[in-house]
């Protein structure tokens, strides 16, 4: 993962977030505020502008300033999070480095979920991002372990998000404003959880042979 790669992936869930912000806005208006596909794609078209000045020399520092973006940019408890999971990635890689290696990138991440975990006090099973997010890292560093390079890494890393987030459909929320509805949340999916996947999947199309 070099600068020019971390550019591309943000560049291209930026893209994915605005073309799917219809069905995330639908998502959330059945268990939330109705205003996540707004607020993350406003959120990721400030992402893109900022990426836009380039001037990066440490690929930490793409996830950083990404991340405090969001932060600043987006409402309501998406932007604290993702833009939190991106800082604490661009922290975890090596300090100044111009890339990382895959098992550094695993670590990065892993400090994202716990980022994520940290600040919403989320659990695997409480309908949330992470429900996508924690099986997607497992993926990821299931094929790296396994020798796997990037782009099969990060494949798998999608398919796993994707399923984490239909099987949200069925849950009831435990956290999270969709936790106000009690059992009338289950039977819809996490729209958190599924923009998490495709923040994955936008991963594994730019690194696809």
């Amino acid at each position: 993962m070099d600068v020019a790669l971390a550019v591309a992936w943000l560049r291209a869930a930026a893209a994915s977030v605005t073309a799917e912000t219809d069905q995330l806005t639908r998502l959330d208006a059945a268990i939330g505020d109705g205003d996540h596909g707004v607020n993350l794609a406003r959120g990721f078209t400030a992402v893109a502008a900022t990426l836009d000045g380039g001037g990066f020399t440490a690929v930490g520092d793409v996830f950083v300033r990404a991340g405090a973006t969001l932060i600043a940019k987006v409402g309501g408890a998406s932007g604290p999070l993702y833009g939190t999971a991106f800082r604490a990635v661009g922290k975890a890689l090596p300090p100044g480095a111009a890339s990382a290696d895959l098992a550094d990138l695993a670590t990065a991440l892993h400090a994202g979920l716990d980022a994520v975990r940290k600040l919403g006090g989320a659990e695997p099973g409480d309908k949330t991002i992470v429900d996508a997010f924690r099986p997607a890292l497992d993926a990821f560093e299931e094929a790296v372990a396994g020798g796997a390079a990037l782009p099969e890494a990060a494949a798998s890393a999608a398919r796993a998000a994707g399923e984490g987030a239909r099987a949200t459909a069925p849950l009831t929320a435990r956290k999270g404003r969709a936790s106000y509805l009690g059992e009338r949340s289950a039977g819809h999916q996490d729209p958190g959880a599924t923009s998490t996947w495709l923040i994955f999947q936008a991963l594994a199309d730019v690194t696809a042979p």
